[in-house]
């Protein structure tokens, strides 16, 4: 990893990362590795951070799947290889105080906190052609692709639909290859949630949206923070 960060280190710049990284899953060494970062950046992150992950078959059955907890990242182990796979991080609480230090504690339990954020982050993974989506509840900001992203091709647009709290999300911003330009943004969704995203790369493609929502009458955070991302590959793998 190219800009691995110790575990000390760790709790210190988790609060700076809280909004500027994403979520997203790599096959790597046969295993399926989730990543913790900003475009090509693949941080050390506490690896019971994540909440949940889930794996189906094409069919839409889930398939079981442990989290196995690493060191400095997390790797899913499907019982059998899935068509599908879901996976969440909560971030936890995070308060700044007036002299810009983060606190991993809500702001009930900051005095004086000027910022505070609850962060989660999702990511949907597809493998297999003609994969039937399951009911993805369980992702509060998720990319619905609208046609199996498999069949696109590289040059050209992927129906989407952005939906939050599992309803369709107006003026969401997508950025269309996350991984190699975090920056660039490539389309906004509609008034029914609907875009339509370049797929960019034959390898891996990682399509992102994040949000930013504002909470009442919650004292612990101000805001709720949520990054999802959508991933396939552009064309079929071949040896």
């Amino acid at each position: 990893m190219q800009h691995l960060k110790s575990l000390a280190l760790l709790s210190l710049l988790c609060a700076g990362q809280v909004s500027a990284h994403g979520l997203w899953t790599e096959e790597r060494r046969g295993n399926i590795e989730v990543i913790y970062g900003h475009g090509a950046e693949d941080n050390a992150f506490k690896a019971q951070k994540i909440s949940g992950a889930w794996a189906y078959d094409v069919g839409g059955k889930m398939i079981p799947v442990n989290v196995q907890r690493l060191a400095d990242h997390a790797r899913l182990q499907p019982l059998k290889p899935p068509a599908v796979m879901a996976v969440a991080l909560n971030n936890g609480m995070w308060s700044q105080t007036a002299d810009k230090k983060w606190i991993n504690e809500g702001r009930s339990k900051v005095p004086g906190a000027i910022e505070s954020t609850q962060t989660f982050k999702y990511s949907l993974a597809i493998y297999q052609p003609g994969a039937k989506l399951p009911k993805l509840d369980q992702m509060k900001l998720l990319i619905l692709p609208e046609v199996d992203p498999l069949t696109v091709g590289p040059g050209k647009s992927l129906p989407v639909r952005v939906l939050l709290d599992g309803k369709p999300a107006a003026g969401v911003k997508l950025v269309g290859d996350y991984r190699s330009a975090p920056n660039t943004l490539s389309t906004e969704t509609d008034a029914e949630g609907r875009a339509q995203v370049l797929v960019r790369n034959e390898g891996l493609n990682v399509i992102a949206a994040q949000m930013e929502i504002s909470l009442k009458d919650n004292p612990d955070v101000a805001t709720r923070g949520l990054f999802t991302s959508l991933t396939f590959l552009g064309e079929p793998h071949h040896e």
